[in-house]
């Protein structure tokens, strides 16, 4: 059901409390280990692409959307071998696009 208007604010603030204390800061932590890594390595099991990178593309993919800002050149990079795969392609093709809005 939906939340009562008098309630929201409060739901807001405690949100936005876990944003800052928990949540971001550890985001933050694991965007940098994921931008290390790949700095280090084309794919994520060495230069060999593996179900791993498949399994790593989605949220890295919200990353670059959501916490574009977070996000350092070497996912971005990641994001884009991704994207250029010809599987990749195939699946949009045949599944059409889709959008990680804010």
């Amino acid at each position: 059901t939906p939340m009562p208007f008098f309630a929201r604010p409060i739901a807001r603030g405690i949100a936005d409390k876990a944003m800052q204390g928990f949540v971001g800061p550890q985001l933050q932590t694991h965007l940098e280990y994921v931008e290390r890594e790949l700095g280090a390595y084309q794919w994520f099991a060495s230069d060999r692409f593996t179900a791993a990178d498949i399994q790593m593309s989605f949220p890295l993919e919200a990353a670059v959307v959501r916490v574009a800002d977070r996000v350092g050149p070497n996912i971005r990079r990641f994001v884009e071998r991704i994207h250029s795969r010809p599987a990749y392609q195939r699946a949009l093709e045949a599944g059409g696009p889709f959008e990680l809005g804010r």
